[in-house]
């Protein structure tokens, strides 16, 4: 078999010698022997591609960075305000208590008043967990409505007791 593979060739070797392999082939037979590479096995530019993915990631990163501050921030405001207002609705449950006594409490406007502490401690996780001025604002209009509604019956017992003390004057006169 090899015999007749050296006749053909032999026979054949004019042809051969007519044919000749593309100038790709001779570009990677160069590249081999001399060892130029190809633009994808090339150094500069797996530098390049990390700098750019460098680059794209800082520029992500630092809004975050940013957000991160921010809410740090608004946390901390709110806890002021929060610590604020608390007392205030402290002190005016203290004061509704003392005209009532404790076995009445807050009971003409309980129901309100648990629906908004209710929804607080709802927009107070929410803080925790994603904090932003919205929910920070939510947290405060709360806050505040819950004092105006003890404000409210604050007035509404010192009309009655105003009331009381003009009845008794006309009673004993």
């Amino acid at each position: 078999m090899k015999d007749q593979l050296e006749d053909f060739i032999r026979q054949n070797r004019s042809a051969f010698d007519t044919k000749e392999p593309s100038d790709k082939n001779w570009d990677r037979i160069r590249g081999k022997l001399f060892g130029e590479t190809s633009l994808w096995n090339s150094v500069v530019i797996w530098r390049a591609a990390a700098i750019v993915l460098l680059g794209v990631s800082i520029y992500l990163a630092v809004p975050k960075l940013q957000d991160t501050k921010e809410k740090a921030m608004v946390l901390s405001e709110f806890k002021d305000i929060e610590s604020f207002y608390i007392s205030q609705i402290a002190n005016k449950v203290e004061q509704i208590e003392d005209y009532r006594g404790e076995e009445e409490g807050l009971n003409g406007f309980t129901h309100d008043f648990a629906q908004l502490e209710a929804m607080y401690q709802v927009l107070k996780e929410e803080m925790r967990v994603h904090p932003s001025q919205k929910v920070k604002d939510a947290l405060v209009l709360n806050l505040l409505v819950r004092i105006d509604l003890l404000n409210q019956q604050l007035h509404k017992i010192e009309q009655g007791e105003e009331k009381e003390k003009e009845k008794d004057s006309t009673a004993n006169t």
